[in-house]
């Protein structure tokens, strides 16, 4: 594992070279690549080098890592364009994949702790330094004080928790059983905000809407993703605790994803519809761990890959038209079908993907949360069905408000898709509806 992180700390340089914007990428394209072909069917730890290791959960989310850090580079091309400090932005994306693969690949509960909070930083500097408005500060704000107030009481608990048994290896999880609740809460409160689970998810439509389109796709791609990874490790230890507990959560999530669907239907902002629409399948995602099960673990694991793709292609797209436009609302982004017929097509792949159509890999996650939730309680299909419908209802409505409809007036001339952006989509929609195919790797990895 340290051969990608040298890699990454050798592409520091590159970064300050004169027009090296595309070569960036191709690195990192090639990196993804490499990482790729080093993946194994083994559920165990392998690849292991001091701290670093990876085994199957987190060998996808750090390929993830790669892909989306790759695609962001190709979606901002306006900031090479405009020449705006476009070698600090390489050097900012290059730390936050640094640590990113740095989180998903500790085996100490420490070092995770620690790059989990690092990775923070870049994402701020990136909202405040390219963002649009001049509320980006507060989302800015936002995004720190949330995230930092509940992993304080985290911290604590992992030095308590070393305290008593003098190691803080993922791998010796397994045989702990933890029955203090303080220790739970504190535990698992940092992973929540970072979901986010309903009630402390203000900072992300914040958030969202005041980034620019690589800050919303890291965001919405890995991001939210840290969250459920660390639940996924942490929740080993609070079986018995975390069973008699769940309820609360699992509550507060499908109820929270079946309100937050609702604001989706009144959202007349692209970005703030699909960074609502996150909520709702991250609300899902938090259930299905909380049930403890193996289909809910291998769903969730499953909808965090398809949702971390899917999500960034659509906040692709909604650049796009903004790029156009110079507008994200709905009321101005009509009838694009006139203006941009083969970007209409995309809109809809993408778009069938979030509603979890087949063959995308949302669907095979979101079957198997339903499993995972209907068998914990039958009582939540009255939810659920709602929650489903509901993700139906707003994705037509985001596709066929802004493809349908008579053309803004005020709009007098427009440039149809450029390649590149054509290319940027199709990398987005392509691993998600082939990654189905191989659909054993996220079966296999408990």
């Amino acid at each position: 594992m340290l051969k990608f992180l040298f890699m990454m700390l050798f592409m520091i340089p590159l970064c300050f070279k004169k027009n090296s914007f595309w070569l960036n990428q191709c690195m990192y394209f090639i990196m993804s690549f490499m990482f790729m072909m080093m993946g194994s069917f083994n559920y165990l730890w392998m690849n292991i080098s001091y701290f670093f290791g990876s085994d199957l959960l987190s060998f996808g989310l750090i390929l993830l890592s790669f892909w989306i850090c790759s695609l962001m580079i190709m979606a901002s091309e306006s900031i090479n364009k405009k020449k705006f400090f476009y070698n600090f932005f390489l050097f900012l994306l290059l730390m936050l994949l640094l640590f990113l693969y740095c989180t998903f690949s500790s085996m100490n509960l420490f070092m995770f702790y620690f790059f989990f909070e690092c990775s923070l930083i870049p994402t701020l500097i990136l909202i405040m330094g390219w963002g649009y408005q001049p509320e980006r500060l507060q989302a800015g704000i936002y995004l720190l004080f949330y995230t930092l107030f509940a992993s304080l009481p985290m911290m604590i608990s992992i030095f308590y928790y070393y305290n008593n048994y003098m190691t803080l290896d993922f791998f010796f999880f397994n045989n702990l059983y933890y029955f203090n609740i303080y220790m739970y809460i504190c535990m698992i409160f940092a992973f929540l905000v970072k979901m986010p689970m309903y009630m402390v998810h203000l900072w992300l439509p914040k958030a969202h809407v005041e980034a620019p389109v690589s800050g919303s796709m890291i965001l919405a791609g890995i991001m939210l993703k840290l969250g459920g990874y660390g639940l996924l490790r942490v929740l080993s230890m609070f079986i018995l605790i975390g069973m008699s507990m769940s309820f609360l959560f699992i509550s507060i999530s499908l109820v929270g994803g079946m309100l937050v669907s609702l604001i989706c239907l009144r959202q007349t902002d692209l970005k703030l519809l699909i960074a609502y629409s996150s909520v709702a399948h991250m609300g899902m995602v938090l259930g299905g761990i909380m049930t403890f099960n193996y289909w809910g673990f291998c769903g969730s694991y499953m909808m965090m890959i398809a949702h971390g793709l899917c999500s960034s292609g659509l906040f692709c797209l909604a650049n796009i038209s903004y790029e156009r436009m110079n507008s994200r609302s709905m009321f101005m982004n009509k009838g694009l079908m006139n203006l941009m017929p083969s970007m209409t097509l995309w809109w809809f792949l993408l778009s069938s993907s979030n509603m979890a159509a087949p063959p995308s890999m949302n669907l095979m996650g979101e079957i198997s949360l339903l499993n995972s939730l209907i068998s914990w309680s039958w009582v939540s299909v009255f939810i659920l069905m709602f929650l489903s419908f509901f993700s139906a209802v707003y994705t037509l409505y985001l596709y066929s408000y802004s493809q349908h409809g008579k053309l803004y007036s005020g709009k007098f001339s427009c440039s149809s898709g450029y390649v590149r952006e054509y290319m940027l989509l199709f990398l987005h929609w392509f691993p998600l509806n082939l990654l189905i195919v191989k659909s054993n790797f996220f079966m296999l990895w408990i």
